[in-house]
């Protein structure tokens, strides 16, 4: 909305305005708070709170701005467009040092949060406690609440930031975009209605639970935050509620990787039960899959197992595809979704049932070499498909419509390559010939698999396998349908189904008769060079 107030100043008393805010905000811009040149820096100045939100068309609502920031902000609020700035700049800081989105820990840390531990005493019915670190010597008291149905105690109390930690066990969530309109509503002074909680461990106070309100009120400016304080809690158990919160019970939105992550922590504290309760040391795993099992019954106890072994093909340090994968939300810039990779690199590759009976610290413990063999096919894909051809500032939103508009300047054949070659049901009809390719293998060299596809990587692969999938994964990204922008009107606008690819890789056509392929893909022909 136009400003009468601007539009009426002369040329002098505009500058003179620019020069009064420009003193008031010590020569920064508002919205991202880096330096403001006068005279060199190309500048606005806008309504902080928007004339159509009730704000004021005077200089107490004006703020001067880089003109870029302005054009770009991501709300008409400019209190709210400078949170939103702060959070990105922090998200992308995160990502790119490493690739992992930013959570709680990451906010708290910027705000100045995460120094302290959390000294107190407890009775039966109240705790004591001060916060002297940041000089407050008062003794302060807050009653103790027993729940009845879970025996769980808790207080509530208001914690300085700088004692608040954030709770990866329990709650390893990354930041997501609800927090924008948490932002906007705390912004406008509507009370947060669910309490945020939290538990002692290691004598400090860990958030697990309501981590998005939290930041929010972060990043609005506050310094303390209520919480219910879980006073020596069962950690599995609350583990465990806030996992079914997010699954079964469906009152948060947690992803399969989420999950999986749970699981994994589910799955090492059980094992630390299982040792605690044989009386082996905590080095001691001459038990196996089957053992904890067959002890565990009842528990979930073999999915923990699988998405242990999943994630840990996920988090493994030397795992180079994982930074080519959406895993919070980052779809338009990441080539492969998280739901593409679970379910084609994940749930075809690995046997969602079958648990060991072999220890797990076993030298040829076949589960380590699952692992091990997955990441460097992973590699693998990252080498032939995405490392120095994928390019993330062009990323992968409405790329085929780009191609079609003519608005497509920037996206070279490598790289439309890397994302055509990513989409689900293209990944999941190439997975199959890749797992063709494997079993191919073992049948001509006398050693046919017993286990089925899934359990292929619990095989050893010799070096002549792997330079055969190399070849294949190679061959693959040199046919021409992948850089063949004419293809991006009819072939890959919008979404064919796997039956779709299955019958173009089988026949070089797709189920409606179209040719994609000059020719179908001849298996034996493919794995050469």
């Amino acid at each position: 909305m136009h400003s009468k107030y601007l539009n009426s100043l002369s040329k002098v008393d505009r500058v003179a305005l620019e020069k009064k805010l420009w003193n008031i905000q010590n020569g920064e811009c508002f919205i991202c708070r880096n330096k403001i040149i006068l005279g060199q820096s190309e500048v606005d100045i806008d309504h902080i709170i928007p004339l159509q939100s009730s704000g004021k068309d005077s200089e107490d609502n004006f703020a001067l701005t880089h003109s870029s920031c302005n054009r770009s902000k991501s709300d008409a609020n400019l209190d709210i467009a400078r949170v939103i700035y702060r959070l990105k700049n922090l998200q992308d800081t995160v990502y790119k040092a490493e690739h992992r989105d930013s959570n709680l820990g990451d906010v708290l840390k910027l705000e100045g949060g995460s120094l302290f531990s959390f000294r107190y005493q407890q009775t039966d019915t109240s705790i004591t406690y001060s916060f002297d670190d940041i000089n407050d010597i008062s003794i302060k008291t807050a009653s103790i609440f027993t729940d009845r149905l879970s025996g769980e105690k808790t207080c509530f109390i208001e914690v300085p930031i700088q004692y608040i930690f954030h709770d990866t066990d329990i709650n390893p969530r990354g930041i997501n975009s609800s927090i924008i309109g948490l932002v906007k509503e705390f912004y406008k002074g509507n009370p947060q209605l669910h309490t945020t909680l939290a538990r002692i461990k290691d004598g400090k106070i860990y958030i697990f639970d309501g981590q998005h309100k939290a930041v929010a009120q972060l990043l609005l400016g506050a310094k303390t935050l209520l919480v219910r304080l879980f006073l020596q809690p069962n950690a599995e158990r609350l583990r465990e509620t806030n996992k079914n919160a997010g699954s079964t019970l469906r009152q948060i939105a947690f992803d399969k990787g989420i999950l999986m992550q749970l699981n994994n922590m589910q799955y090492k504290e059980k094992i630390k039960i299982y040792q605690k309760n044989h009386n082996l040391a905590d080095d001691d795993f001459s038990f196996s899959e089957v053992q904890l099992s067959d002890y565990f019954k009842g528990d979930k106890i073999k999915q923990f197992i699988i998405d242990s072994q999943k994630e840990s093909i996920i988090t493994d340090p030397n795992n180079q595809l994982r930074q080519y994968i959406d895993f919070e939300g980052r779809g338009k810039e990441m080539p492969i979704s998280n739901s593409a990779f679970n379910k084609v690199f994940l749930s075809m590759l690995i046997d969602p049932k079958k648990i060991l009976n072999e220890p797990l610290d076993s030298e040829n413990n076949s589960r380590t070499l699952e692992r091990l063999q997955l990441v460097k096919l992973e590699n693998i894909i990252a080498k032939v498909f995405y490392i120095d051809k994928f390019i993330q500032d062009v990323g992968i939103s409405k790329i085929e419509q780009r191609i079609v508009d003519g608005k497509d300047s920037g996206i070279t054949g490598e790289h439309l390559t890397s994302v055509r070659i990513s989409r689900e049901e293209i990944m999941n009809a190439w997975v199959k010939i890749l797992i063709r390719i494997i079993n191919m293998y073992f049948y001509q060299t006398g050693n046919p698999p017993k286990d089925g596809d899934k359990n292929l990587f619990k095989i050893p692969f010799p070096s002549q396998l792997w330079i055969n999938i190399e070849n294949f994964l190679t061959n693959l990204r040199e046919l021409p349908i992948w850089q063949n922008k004419a293809a991006a009107s009819f072939i890959f606008q919008g979404k064919k189904n796997v039956s779709y690819w299955d019958s173009v890789f089988e026949t070089g056509k797709g189920l409606d008769g179209t040719q994609v392929l000059t020719n179908p893909i001849n298996i034996i022909q493919i794995v050469n060079r």
